[in-house]
Formats: structure tokens, C-alpha cells, sequence
């Protein structure tokens, strides 16, 4: 029976585990039903093991629920970055590694065979030259080895840029990348060059820092490379409800990749893109995603983009709703009650957030917003909270205005209270 370890072979299966046990901290053991007990067992440790004090334990009658618990605003360090450095490796991965550097430490060129060579015979290590030229490619992927083609022949050498010489060099770039590895995209880069570097981050404490954000940055490049090679994406999704119903295979999907959108509202990370299956634009959690993998380059990519980027400007928030264009149903008009003298914040606030309506004053104390959007269910959620200011509501979706009657009526009759007159 195997031992257990803290290193982990699949880092999806984790952040899967971390997400919803750790951080939304809501779940006990008898809810994680997707394998053994072992199993809950075996994470829980690994995640025990990397957080350390920002473990919070509360119990309940469903049992005992585990989570992260953690001021963001009085930490120097996002506790999650942990999770990255705990990638298990192989004899031959650490075994490589050392031996490689080794060999072209001097400066020196060489070639595949010859590393190999040298590998065999002064290192007394026998690597086929297929092992060897994968961890060069890996290496060279990563920026550690530079390979230079010279004639058919590929000559590698160890890069010569240094962190710590740039740090000795440029004045500041130490505090900024002690900022950049607490900002929301890829911190762990920034992070990790710190570690390498014996720093830690001693200036910046954000106070509101989305940290679970740093989960779905595994995802990232992956995608960020595909839009800037034009091509498609192929990714499985898997939402709470699916899970719920026992679906352990969520639903594959296929688009080609537009821009990755962060909700203000909650600040949630979307991806956008073009379906090809459906011919329409959607957006994707980052967090309900799995494994992105790279397709065949998509040949109209540029004029799918100008399509997106003329639909975005008909986006009040992430959603392209079931509209495939604007213009086919009445614009939604919101009147809104705010005096001028007394309550100018309301009105300020109304222009700064209106994002893509347009706004006019109707008349005394009187301001309409008018959206012509494709899901007028997100401007319903941001106009309700201007809730009692509403005079009126027109036009757009009979069942996104009676949906917000209904959602009056029934907190009426929830808290009691006297009808609401401005309502039309």
C-alpha cells in the first residue's frame, strides 16, 4: 500500500478539492462522494500540510467542515501559491535536471548527442537521447535553456539571464516584483522568483484580494496562447449542479477563445468565446473549467473577433443571454426617482455605472436609463439596487419586467409593509 505524500501528480483533482472544500468551506466529509474516504482523507492532509495556520475548523451537525481562513489584507503571501510547489517529479526529472546545468554550466554550446554522450560517459548515466530531448524542450519552453540552430543542427546553452542580476542592476524592480506576485494574474510568477531569490514580500498587503483567482491561473496561458495563435480550444466544464447529479464527465466544449472578463460584481473570471457548435458567443467560469487544450487554427478568427468586440459593447456584465443580436426586441427603459440638490451621489452613481445604456434626465427628479442589451436579466440585477427609486420599468422582455414584480410582490409578502406606489 502506498505511503502517503504531500507532492500531487494531478494538480486539476486538487484544485477541484481546494475550491470546494477549502474555499467555499461549506462541505464535510460525507459530502465528497466522488472516491474513497482514504481519498478526503489524503487531501485534506496535503492541504493541512501547506496552509498551515490559515486553517479554520468549524463544526456543525452535518460534522466538521474545513476551510481557508485568512485576512488578505494582513498577509504578505497568497497561502494558495503553495499548491503550485508541490507538483511531484520523477528519479530521472531531478536526476536531469542537476546533470544538465552541470554539463552547460561552462557556457558552452552542444549538442543533443553530445550532452547525451557526455551523460553516458563522464556521468556514468544512461539516458536515451528521447529523454534527453524532451527535458531540453521543456527547459527551452521555460526560458532555462536557449537552443540556436545552426545548419539542421540544434545547439543548446544555459540562458544567461540571472533575477538577481536584473535585481542588482535596475533600482525598485525588487519592490515591484514584490507587487506582482500579490496582483490577481499570475502572482505565482512573481512568487516564485521571489523564493528563488531568497525575498519576501514586506511593502503590499491588499486588503480586497480575490486570492482563489491564483487556482485558475493553471488555465491561463494555455488560453492567452491560443488567442494569440487564432485557434481553437477544447475544455470540459463542470458546474455544482452537475456534480450534484453525479456527473463526473461535465460537458465538452469547443470554442475559439475572444478575451477573459472579470465580473465586477463578484469578481468571478470569465472566459469568452465564439461556439462554434452553436455559432454564438457564451462565457465560461475559469473556476467550473478543466484542462485546456489547444486546436486547429480558426481561419475566420478576425472577423469572429470584430463580431465580438461590436457584441461586447451590448454586454451590460459577462452574459450574451439568448439574443444572437440587439435590435430584435424593444429597449428596456428604467426610470429612476433622485433628486438633484439633495441626493447628486445617486445621479453620479448612475453615470459611472451605467456602462453601455445611455442615461437622460425625463424630467423633475426623474432619470431614464435605456439598455439595449443582450441579457437584460444582468441589468435587472444591478437596477435592483437602486430598489425604491424605480418609478417605472418599460419595454424589453415581458418576462424580465414581470419577473421583477414578482420578486416585489413576494418581498411584500415576506416583510409586510405598504404598497409601493412609484411601481407602474
Amino acid at each position: 500500500m502506498a505511503g502517503f505524500s504531500e507532492l500531487i501528480k494531478n494538480f486539476d483533482k486538487t484544485r477541484d478539492y481546494v475550491r470546494d472544500f477549502f474555499i467555499y468551506g461549506c462541505k464535510v466529509r460525507s459530502d465528497f462522494d466522488r472516491k474513497s474516504v482514504r481519498t478526503y482523507g489524503d487531501e485534506k492532509r496535503r492541504v493541512e500540510s501547506w496552509m498551515g495556520d490559515c486553517m479554520r475548523y468549524d463544526d456543525s451537525v452535518r460534522g466538521r467542515s474545513v476551510s481557508i481562513s485568512v485576512d488578505s489584507g494582513h498577509i504578505p503571501e497568497n497561502p494558495l501559491y503553495s499548491a503550485y510547489y508541490s507538483k511531484s517529479f520523477t528519479d530521472n526529472d531531478i536526476r536531469l535536471h542537476f546533470l544538465i546545468t552541470d554539463i552547460l554550466a561552462d557556457g558552452s554550446s552542444l549538442t543533443l548527442r553530445e550532452i547525451t554522450d557526455i551523460l553516458n560517459t563522464e556521468y556514468g548515466q544512461l539516458f536515451d537521447e528521447q529523454t534527453v530531448r524532451n527535458k531540453l524542450k521543456e527547459y527551452t519552453d521555460e526560458g532555462i535553456i536557449v537552443s540556436e540552430k545552426q545548419g539542421k543542427t540544434l545547439y543548446y546553452s544555459l540562458s544567461q539571464d540571472r533575477a538577481d542580476d536584473y535585481i542588482n542592476e535596475f533600482r525598485g524592480l525588487s519592490d515591484a516584483l514584490m507587487f506582482f506576485s500579490e496582483t490577481q494574474h499570475f502572482g505565482i510568477i512573481g512568487n516564485s522568483i521571489l523564493k528563488m531569490l531568497g525575498l519576501k514580500n514586506e511593502h503590499f498587503f491588499i486588503k480586497h484580494n480575490y486570492m482563489m483567482h491564483t487556482l485558475e491561473d493553471v488555465l491561463v496561458p494555455e488560453i492567452l496562447t491560443a488567442m494569440n495563435e487564432k485557434r481553437y480550444i477544447s475544455f470540459r466544464t463542470f458546474s455544482a449542479k452537475r456534480r450534484k447529479a453525479g456527473d463526473d464527465l461535465g460537458t465538452e466544449n469547443q470554442v475559439v477563445p475572444m478575451r477573459i472578463l472579470i465580473s465586477v460584481q463578484t469578481g468571478r473570471r470569465y472566459l469568452a468565446g465564439y461556439i462554434r457548435s452553436l455559432k454564438r458567443f457564451a462565457a465560461f467560469r475559469l473556476d467550473y473549467m478543466k484542462t485546456v487544450k489547444k486546436g486547429d487554427i480558426c481561419e475566420n478568427y478576425d472577423s469572429l473577433k470584430a463580431k465580438f468586440d461590436r457584441n461586447m459593447g451590448r454586454c451590460f456584465g459577462v452574459s450574451f443571454g439568448m439574443r444572437r443580436e440587439t435590435g430584435t426586441v424593444t429597449p428596456m427603459k428604467i426610470t429612476f426617482f433622485a433628486d438633484e440638490e439633495k441626493e447628486p451621489y445617486i445621479i453620479e452613481r448612475l453615470q459611472r455605472e451605467k456602462r453601455c445604456c445611455t442615461l437622460e434626465k425625463e424630467g423633475e427628479h426623474l432619470y431614464t436609463l435605456t439598455a439595449d442589451v443582450f441579457d437584460p436579466n444582468e441589468l435587472m440585477h444591478w437596477a435592483k439596487t437602486f430598489i425604491g427609486r424605480i418609478v417605472r420599468i418599460e419595454g424589453g422582455a415581458d418576462s424580465v419586467r414581470q419577473r421583477f414584480y414578482d420578486d416585489i410582490s413576494r418581498m411584500n409578502r415576506m416583510y409586510g409593509g405598504d404598497d409601493d406606489e412609484h411601481i407602474q
